[in-house]
């Protein structure tokens, strides 16, 4: 049999959760969106471990625990910010955060183990990313890898990270903005003639190839309905809500306009933002229906034996002891929170049952659409808003109610997050012909290390850049915290959350194509937003070039396929940079040397014309390369996402 669960397989699956772990955790809290870790793990296993003459399975094994990364952190940046947004916290608890991602990924994989033969082996749900990750490895046994495009990537993206981050020699500014005032206007009004005034805030694209390498990915639809949002909210919104205040008066100017962003529209589009959640769990009803039904009449069929090696899970016996020990490690965490017995066993008891729940849907969900689009954040927030009316219920209306409540949504969160990716793998693993309880492990071990290590980035990131700025504006932790501290503690601004709700009744009436995405928009930046239109127009000129070249239906997917690893590289080297430089500015506390070399660039002028040489670059990148590219055979044909 050839090897599988080694030293170097689960080495490499470690480091590879680290980074990509890290990455993602940037990117999540400054676009609202991650990118899954299964195509660029699966690539970077095939390239690390050929030399050492690493076998299929080892590829698997490496791939599995480096995906963990990404899953985790998703759960972990959609909640645990959350903590310093509502004040439960001055700053990040690196206990605290390690044991909500240590206990939420482990019981996603205990779940998971329970449902993997009900899902994987006896379901006929069609695995799309999954089938394609399978492909990516039968294709690397054949010599190409894809590799060189996602280091090429990396390497690009990073160097210009570093020219353009502010902590480090930062020659190019991200963004240019510029406000434009209005003229005077007079309206009558209750007999009564009133002058108003207002402008409009304008702000260029940010000049980030992991946003366009973003939009690129999610394709051209997907980033103009967000950038739908974020002409709403910037363009419509703001400029409305500065005329209809004449008091302003002279303070009206960018300033102003970024305060009515943060403290008026932001608000408006986390009401907007969770009616869509309920609107899309309501629209995946039949789904949700089915994989929870599945998973209740099937609870005990991993405790069978089986004796085929392709079938054998970890025993039911020890799966159901571990998700004993992660209730109770739950138990003492919440009542660490709540200080109060009775809310903590409440709460261990409906993060139990959720949690399988939830854990059941969202393996459901990746085998019907792929990890990439199940809607993790509106499982948390349903799970957020069950959890908050018990704390009010018991009486637990303080401060340490509202963190008790995100503890709950935090341990759901990244159990949710980490079943999807671990159903996703082990589907790769049964078409390659992986052994389960080894990839099991794998999980096991991925999700241990990730979460001692990623609380790390996370409180590096929120030191440096800010968590809930626009550097770092982390929409769904930002819901979360809203909801949490709104319900729990009666905080919050009631009028613009249900002028919110409205707003998403009209989208919804409209049929619009996504009224979460286009919430998500408005609670984001312009810059950054615009940045991801960027790229979707890029994947637009390419698609309308593979249209004009009558490509098949191959060598449209190798085209697409290129196009996507190198986003992965550039998405992973920004990202990368960017956590890099944060550790850096926290050394230069600790070592002067560090603090003197930075000072060296602290006279530069930024300039973003200078910023403006990327798009070209990017158009090479994704365009013209792609292109060039699409006939040569040794590339996978198989669409990776």
């Amino acid at each position: 049999m050839d090897k599988e669960l080694t030293f170097k397989a689960v080495f490499l699956g470690m480091l590879m959760a680290v980074v990509l772990g890290a990455a993602n955790a940037y990117l999540g809290m400054k676009a609202g969106l991650t990118v899954a870790a299964t195509f660029p793990a699966a690539v970077v296993a095939m390239a690390a471990l050929r030399p050492f003459g690493g076998t299929i399975l080892e590829e698997n094994i490496a791939r599995t625990a480096g995906s963990v990364g990404e899953a985790l952190v998703a759960g972990a940046i959609f909640t645990i910010p959350a903590f310093v947004i509502a004040g439960a916290w001055e700053e990040l608890h690196y206990w605290e955060s390690t044991l909500i991602m240590l206990i939420g990924g482990t019981l996603g994989v205990l779940f998971i183990i329970i449902l993997r033969r009900t899902l994987v082996v006896e379901s006929d749900l069609p695995f799309p990313e999954s089938v394609a990750a399978a492909e990516i490895h039968k294709a690397g046994q054949g010599g190409q890898t894809g590799a060189a495009f996602v280091f090429g990537g990396m390497g690009l993206a990073g160097v210009w990270e570093l020219l353009k981050n502010a902590n480090g020699i930062h020659f190019i500014a991200d963004t240019a903005s510029r406000f434009f005032h209005f003229s005077r206007s007079t309206i009558r009004i209750a007999e009564e003639e009133i002058s108003y005034r207002g402008g409009l805030h304008l702000a260029a694209p940010a000049v980030s190839p992991a946003l366009m390498g973003v939009g690129f990915i999610v394709g051209t639809r997907v980033s103009a309905v967000l950038f739908a949002g974020a002409v709403t909210g910037w363009l419509v919104l703001v400029p409305l809500a500065i005329f209809l205040n004449p008091s302003f008066g002279s303070a009206v100017g960018s300033d102003l306009a970024g305060e009515v962003w943060l403290r008026q529209v932001r608000p408006l589009a986390v009401g907007t933002m969770i009616v869509a959640a309920f609107y899309t769990l309501y629209n995946l009803r039949g789904s949700l229906a089915a994989g929870i039904s599945k998973a209740i009449r099937k609870v005990g069929a991993s405790a069978e034996g089986a004796a085929v090696r392709t079938e054998t899970d970890v025993s039911f016996r020890k799966t159901a002891g571990g998700v004993g020990v992660a209730a109770l490690a739950t138990f003492l965490l919440y009542y660490y929170f709540a200080r109060s017995l009775g809310g903590a066993l409440l709460l261990t008891v409906v993060m139990v049952i959720l949690g399988f729940l939830f854990s059941a849907v969202a393996g459901y969900l990746v085998g019907l659409i792929g990890s990439s689009n199940s809607p993790i954040s509106g499982l948390t927030l349903s799970a957020l808003l069950i959890a908050a009316v018990l704390m009010v219920a018991v009486g637990l209306t303080d401060i340490k109610g509202v963190a008790a409540v995100l503890g709950v949504a935090g341990v759901i969160c990244c159990a949710a997050g980490i079943a999807g990716d671990m159903m996703q793998d082990l589907k790769v693993g049964h078409i390659l012909g992986g052994t389960p309880w080894r990839m099991e492990v794998a999980e096991i071990i991925g999700v241990i290390g990730a979460s001692l290590v990623l609380t790390f980035p996370l409180m590096a990131l929120h030191q440096v850049y800010g968590i809930g700025s626009a550097a770092l504006p982390a929409p769904q932790a930002g819901l979360m915290a809203l909801m949490a501290s709104g319900i729990v503690s009666g905080q919050m601004a009631w009028p613009l959350v249900i002028a919110g709700m409205f707003l998403a009744l009209a989208l919804i009436l409209l049929k619009a194509p996504s009224p979460m995405l286009i919430a998500v928009g408005m609670y984001l930046p312009f810059e950054s937003t615009a940045a991801m239109f960027a790229g979707g127009l890029f994947r637009l000129a390419l698609d309308a070039l593979l249209d004009r070249r009558k490509a098949s239906p191959e060598e449209r997917v190798r085209a697409e396929n290129v196009g996507t690893l190198l986003s992965s590289g550039l998405i992973a080297g920004e990202s990368l940079m960017a956590v890099a430089l944060a550790f850096v500015v926290l050394g230069g506390d600790f070592v002067p040397a560090v603090a003197a070399i930075r000072g060296r660039f602290a006279g530069i002028t930024p300039s973003y014309p200078l910023g403006l040489a990327i798009y070209p670059v990017l158009a090479y990148l994704f365009v013209w390369l792609p292109l060039k590219k699409m006939r040569e055979t040794g590339l996978s044909s198989v669409r990776t996402g």
